[in-house]
C-alpha cells in the first residue's frame, strides 16, 4: 500500500513573513499521519522553514537546483546550499521550468543525478502540452521525459524519487485533468517504469497528479487506483484549502 504524499509547491508566493504565517497555520491545524506533507517555499524562505518545521511531520522541500556543487553561476543555488538549510527534497522539471526556461530532458537528468548523489530526494515531474494531447502524443511524450530524465538513474536510486504527472494545460488554467485522464497516465507511468526497472519498483513507486489540485477536485482524483498524491500549486498558498487536500489524500 503505498502511502499518499502531498506536496505544495509555493512558487513565486511568500515573503518571510508570510511564509511563518502560512508554516504556524499549517502546524496548528494539521494533524495526519497517514499522509506524507511537503511544502516548498521560495529559497528565501527555505532557512526559516526549516527553523518553523522542526519538531513537525511536515518535510521541506525547494523548487530547483542548478547541477553542479559550486561554480560560477550567478543566481542560481546548489544542492549542498538546499541541503544546509534543511531540504529533504528538490521539484525538479516542472512544467513552469520546462517551457518558461527552456529546460530540456538532458539538462533535467543532470540535476537529477547530482540531488540524489547529495541525498536529496526529488518530485521529479513531466506531462504533456495541451497540442500534444490534442495530437495524441500523450504516451509518447511522457515516454520521451522518463526516459530521457532518468537516464543512468539505477532502481536504488528510484526509492529516492517520486513521480509527479502534470499536464502543461492544467498547470495555473483552472483546468485539470478529469479522474479518468489522470488514472491513465499515472497507469502509463507504473507500466512504463515496470518495463524499464521492475514491477515491484513500479508498484512501490509514488506518482503524484499536478494540475489545478483544489479541496473541490482533489478527493474523486485521489481516489484513482494509481494517483498515489498530489503537486498542488494556488490551493496550497491557504492553509485551509491545503489541509483540506490532504484530509482527502
Amino acid at each position: 500500500m503505498r502511502k499518499k504524499v502531498i506536496a505544495g509547491n509555493w512558487k513565486m508566493f511568500n515573503d518571510i513573513p508570510a511564509t511563518a504565517n502560512l508554516i504556524n497555520e499549517l502546524k496548528q491545524k494539521l494533524d495526519s499521519e497517514k499522509v506524507d506533507v511537503i511544502v516548498c517555499p521560495p529559497f528565501t524562505s527555505l532557512e526559516s522553514a526549516s527553523k518553523l518545521l522542526k519538531g513537525s511531520s511536515i518535510k521541506l522541500g525547494a523548487q530547483n537546483m542548478h547541477f553542479e556543487d559550486s561554480g560560477a553561476f550567478t543566481g542560481e543555488i546548489s544542492a549542498p546550499m538546499l541541503k544546509s538549510t534543511g531540504c529533504d527534497f528538490v521539484i525538479l522539471g516542472h512544467s513552469e521550468r520546462r517551457t518558461i526556461f527552456k529546460e530540456t530532458d538532458e539538462l533535467i537528468n543532470k540535476k537529477i543525478k547530482k540531488a540524489l548523489q547529495s541525498g536529496l530526494k526529488l518530485i521529479f515531474c513531466l506531462g504533456e502540452t495541451l497540442k500534444e494531447r490534442e495530437d495524441g502524443v500523450t504516451e509518447t511524450v511522457v515516454r520521451t521525459q522518463i526516459v530521457g530524465g532518468l537516464k543512468d538513474i539505477t532502481i536504488d536510486d528510484l526509492k529516492n524519487i517520486i513521480i509527479a504527472y502534470e499536464p502543461v494545460w492544467a498547470i495555473g488554467t483552472g483546468r485539470n485533468a478529469t479522474p479518468l485522464q489522470a488514472q491513465e497516465v499515472h497507469s502509463f507511468i507504473r507500466k512504463l517504469i515496470s518495463e524499464l526497472y521492475s514491477e515491484y519498483t513500479a508498484q512501490n513507486l509514488v506518482i503524484q497528479y499536478g494540475g489545478s489540485v483544489k479541496p473541490e477536485n482533489a478527493k474523486d482524483l485521489l481516489s484513482q487506483p494509481d494517483v498515489d498524491g498530489a503537486l498542488v500549486g494556488g490551493a496550497c498558498l491557504k492553509a485551509d484549502s491545503f489541509i483540506s487536500i490532504i484530509k482527502s489524500a
